[in-house]
């Protein structure tokens, strides 16, 4: 039915609304496809703090959300009804339940309306909630069954990954955890469709930087959502690093669903090219699994946390002697049993007791910080550790000699500073014997060389 609706008609018909309520005009665009979504005429109680938002988008009243417009898109013009029980919990304190109905057409100006009102409660009603089709609600089920089948992390969320990314069609999904008090970010699990692509290797190139851009993303909304190049464009323009990662892996959609544990963002749920024209349905799917995948990645992360606070020091982030001790016999017993190439180095902080003197603790404190950072960008994918107060030592067992040196050239190239970071380095390979505590004598001997002789060019600082 092609209808025109007068203003003071729908105006009418918005203040006999218990709840806050808006009558939403959808522009259709010549392609067919969702235009523009005006606030035509809203209650008191949809404009609680008194502003004027008739007349104008709805991104002024509501964060953009690709989601809502295409049920708005569907209420208008194919005549869907549409009930969500949606978390706002960290947008406004509250949940949502949102209700879109279909009102009239206007054909010959290509305007559809449709009825918008939302509930807030302080807590989730379940059997609201529950309001879901059938056959998502028994792939939730069956993931939290996969969850609790497979005993170990890693293997029940590769289950559970591949899972979703077959039930909603998307070409990978992946699932990561965020530490962000480490700087960090682990993929955990991912299924790609025939396995065309890593994205392990992908990540791995990736800085902890671009994720950790994703939390101001979401902020104003549940998840992220790509549908078309007008999305991308959009994001580009607010986290360009990210989306050039985007451009450079072929991505075209995407759905980006984070895990909330108590109100802070431990890791994301992540789909890529997925067919946009069952988004509404993708999008309540990964919601509603991520709560469930967040609880066991809160569990993952704490087991984590109580390894990292027994194994780590605090002070620069590199494994403490403890470690040490621990992983140097069990080394070297495995190298005496299969001898293969290993470089060992130690690494003497010469600046630290002069900075402590001179500028204080908490600038020798800051200055140890530099020390780990360095050291573990330099050595990625060694054993650094924090052999006693100023001294580090570095295991490789992954790089070739001419590797392992390169590394130790890097590194007194970044700590080169006599006012700062300096460190002397003692290094020695061992390319058939697999004696690692002869080899750790001789690199600490050989940097105690290199340590006399900076005290020696600098004797103005302290020892």
């Amino acid at each position: 039915m092609s209808t025109k609706m007068s203003y003071e008609n729908l105006k009418s018909f918005v203040n006999m609304c218990e709840s806050p309520c808006a009558v939403l005009s959808v522009k259709k665009n010549p392609d067919g496809s969702c235009g523009e979504i005006i606030m035509v005429a809203t209650n008191e109680k949809f404009s609680m703090t008194g502003e004027d938002v008739e007349g104008k988008p709805y991104t002024e009243k509501i964060p953009k959300d690709p989601k809502f417009e295409d049920i708005c898109f569907k209420a208008a013009w194919l005549g869907e009804r549409y009930i969500g029980y949606v978390d706002t919990t960290r947008t406004y304190g509250f949940w949502t339940e949102n209700i879109t109905l279909p009102l009239c057409k206007d054909e010959e100006n290509n305007i559809g309306y449709c009825q918008f009102s939302y509930s807030l409660s302080k807590e989730m009603d379940a059997g609201k909630y529950a309001i879901i089709p059938p056959d998502i609600a028994s792939f939730v089920i069956r993931t939290c069954l996969n969850l609790r089948k497979e005993d170990d992390f890693y293997s029940a969320m590769n289950v559970v990954t591949k899972d979703i990314r077959e039930f909603t069609d998307a070409f990978s999904a992946s699932i990561m955890t965020v530490t962000k008090t480490l700087y960090k970010f682990e993929v955990v699990s991912a299924s790609v469709h025939n396995n065309a692509v890593s994205i392990h290797e992908i990540f791995d190139n990736i800085p902890y930087d671009v994720v950790e851009s994703w939390e101001g993303l979401i902020a104003d909304t549940d998840c992220i959502i790509i549908r078309n190049e007008e999305d991308m464009v959009l994001y580009e323009k607010k986290a360009p690093d990210w989306v050039k990662t985007l451009r450079a892996n072929d991505v075209h959609t995407l759905c980006l669903v984070p895990f909330i544990h108590q109100n802070t963002v431990i890791g994301y749920l992540f789909l890529t090219n997925f067919d946009v024209a069952n988004l509404s349905r993708i999008k309540d799917t990964v919601e509603l699994v991520s709560f469930f995948l967040a609880s066991e990645a809160s569990h993952h992360l704490l087991i984590e946390r109580l390894k990292h606070v027994s194994n780590i020091d605090s002070r620069t982030g590199v494994l403490n002697r403890n470690a040490m001790n621990n992983q140097v016999d069990e080394l070297s017993i495995q190298l005496r049993m299969a001898p293969r190439t290993f470089s060992v180095a130690f690494c003497y902080l010469n600046t630290l007791k002069n900075v402590n003197v001179v500028q204080g603790h908490d600038a020798g404190n800051n200055l140890l910080q530099d020390a780990g950072k360095v050291l573990k960008e330099v050595f990625n994918g060694d054993y650094v550790y924090r052999s006693s107060g100023d001294e580090f030592a570095v295991i490789s067992t992954t790089s070739s000699e001419e590797e392992f040196e390169e590394k130790v050239n890097k590194l007194k190239e970044r700590a080169s500073d006599p006012d700062w970071l300096y460190f002397t380095v003692g290094y020695y390979t061992d390319t058939s014997e697999g004696k690692l505590h002869t080899a750790m004598r001789f690199a600490n001997e050989y940097e105690r060389e290199f340590r006399d002789d900076f005290y020696y060019s600098h004797p103005d600082i302290a020892k």
